[in-house]
């Protein structure tokens, strides 16, 4: 989970923004809860998401009160009150951060002393949630065995992140799970690897780190990637994912209203691609160019 998946706000309701912000805070609570406050630092806005659909999805009301927090201390403000599935997504949040740190320590990146903030967290989540830490560790073990073994199919490598995904719903959603919740995850959790792949093309090609879509096509840079004819194959790949959303998303019963969840699914993962495409990044801001050689403002 890298952070990618946002509402599209120019386009949310008041209404939806409040309940956003609100489940946000209700994820930062979660982690509090189960792995202590300093794994509050790992919060990510995929996780709120997971929180927005899953309670939609398997009908847990969402109780949201005026509360005070360690960021919000003089001022309180809406948020939504910790439940079991709340505590389960503030687990997910505190192993997935552990292991990415840890995935960059492998990569002899910087992340020894980060990942020391989420060391505790990741013990109690790991103690009181095994089965989530298992979905995490298995699936990310055959990530690093797809990418040792240079894999460049563009299915292939993103299969372990959509099978994770897939397989946390599965585990959150209980009962409530059908073959199209599954899908749906699979295909979010595809989109999440792809596009995180897509907006480090320069800089996995310039350290000669692994990048599926540097391996299928080679281009000196992702400018010349997407203006190519492989452009045209790489935004079909992406279609194809939004159709998958979109017919599954449409198949599933939803207990509560589906507004901030379709304008997350439906507007928001497309327009992140968009701004990723355009060198704009995660966060919507143009990267410094990492290659003096080109003009592409990443």
């Amino acid at each position: 989970m890298f952070g990618y998946v946002r509402a599209d706000t120019p386009y949310l309701y008041i209404k939806d923004e409040t309940l956003y912000r609100a489940m946000y805070c209700g994820v930062c609570k979660g982690i509090a809860e189960v792995c202590g406050n300093t794994a509050r630092m790992g919060l990510s806005y995929d996780v709120t998401f997971l929180s927005v659909i899953l309670h939609n999805i398997a009908g847990v009301d969402v109780n949201i009160t005026k509360q005070h927090c360690l960021t919000h201390c003089i001022r309180s403000r809406q948020m939504a009150e910790t439940d079991e599935l709340t505590r389960m997504l503030g687990a997910l949040n505190t192993v997935l951060v552990y292991y990415k740190y840890t995935d960059d320590i492998a990569d002899g990146d910087r992340g020894r002393g980060k990942r020391l903030w989420f060391k505790k967290g990741f013990a109690r989540a790991k103690k009181k949630y095994p089965e989530i830490e298992r979905i995490v560790r298995e699936n990310l073990a055959k990530q690093e065995q797809a990418e040792k073994a240079r894999v460049d199919s563009l299915d292939r490598a993103s299969d372990a992140t959509a099978n994770m995904l897939a397989e946390f719903s599965d585990y959150a959603l209980g009962e409530k799970t059908t073959e199209y919740t599954r899908n749906l995850f699979y295909a979010v959790g595809k989109w999440i690897y792809l596009i995180d792949a897509l907006d480090d093309y320069d800089k996995d090609k310039k350290k000669g780190a692994y990048n599926p879509f540097v391996l299928a096509y080679g281009a000196e840079t992702r400018k010349a990637l997407l203006g190519e004819k492989s452009g045209e194959e790489i935004r079909y790949i992406f279609h194809a994912l939004f159709f998958d959303i979109r017919e599954n998303l449409s198949k599933i019963s939803f207990r509560f209203n589906r507004d901030l969840s379709d304008n997350i699914l439906l507007r928001g993962l497309p327009a992140m691609t968009k701004k990723v495409m355009e060198g704009c990044g995660c966060k919507g801001k143009p990267k410094k160019d990492r290659n003096p050689k080109t003009t592409d403002n990443k």
